[in-house]
């Protein structure tokens, strides 16, 4: 048997990470170059990329224009990562973008907005780095979802008076991160026989740093809803991150692990 050490071993492994400089793909970036790890930041802002990382003096970290919004930009980025380094073992689809936060009155413009920008953006990156990844017999793809693609926002409790209903989570959001967990069952299916893995990991509160700041009680609510009695730290998702970019994963594939403090087992 491998030394422990040795399956969780990246280096000279190369991985994409989708906004990666933002408040949960700094973490995962971390977690990998602590691994060995060769990381391309995937994103539209290099200056956010620089501000993220500005006190990072690792030499195998990089920025990699991104529009997730368009296929064409997404193929011109792992085509050009592909030719830069060689190979691409590793994806992380973590970036999304998102407009509207009705409850009842979505806008069509809105919705098909974020649906495309959930999980049509998910589809398109694991449909532009297949071809690298069959051509060198291995992969790891993981999908970043959502507690709010296995249940559903506790309206009454968490949204409800002290200025919190502005935080509630819309349905496309969720309807969208449920998606993204099917199509990491349906990939995972297709893709297995090619030594290709999918899982997903879907993160539970994990607040930005600025509501925490503006509305204490918000946040109160958000631990008092699952049994560890906190929000999640961008760090929470380092292990898990670790576990399935590396060996120590190989046999496992189409999961979900929820990363939610316990909020799910509710």
């Amino acid at each position: 048997m491998a030394e422990i050490t040795e399956i969780f071993n990246l280096k000279n492994k190369n991985a994409i990470v989708t906004g990666g400089y933002g408040h949960l793909g700094k973490g995962m970036v971390e977690s990998l170059l602590t691994c060995g790890c060769n990381v391309i930041v995937a994103g539209r802002s290099k200056e956010k990329y620089i501000k993220a990382f500005a006190n990072d003096t690792e030499n195998n970290i990089h920025f990699q224009d991104i529009d997730i919004m368009s296929s064409e930009s997404i193929e011109t980025c792992f085509s050009e990562v592909h030719k830069r380094f060689g190979s691409i073992e590793i994806l992380i689809n973590n970036a999304h973008s998102a407009k509207g936060n009705s409850q009842e009155n979505m806008s069509d413009e809105d919705w098909n907005y974020t649906m495309e920008g959930v999980v049509g953006s998910t589809y398109k990156s694991i449909r532009a780095v297949i071809p690298y990844m069959k051509e060198q017999k291995s992969g790891k793809i993981i999908n970043i979802t959502s507690m709010y693609g296995i249940v559903s926002p506790d309206f009454e409790s968490l949204y409800m008076g002290d200025n919190c209903e502005k935080y509630t989570n819309p349905p496309h959001y969720g309807a969208a991160k449920a998606a993204m967990i099917q199509l990491t069952k349906y990939y995972a299916v297709l893709l297995g026989k090619y030594n290709i893995y999918v899982n997903a990991i879907s993160p539970g509160p994990f607040p930005k740093e600025i509501i925490q700041n503006e509305n204490p009680e918000f946040i109160n609510r958000l631990k008092n809803k699952n049994p560890l009695k906190r929000i999640g730290k961008p760090e929470d998702l380092a292990g898990i991150i670790a576990l399935l970019s590396s060996p120590a994963s190989d046999f496992i594939t189409g999961q979900t692990f929820q990363v939610d403090g316990g909020w799910t087992i509710w």
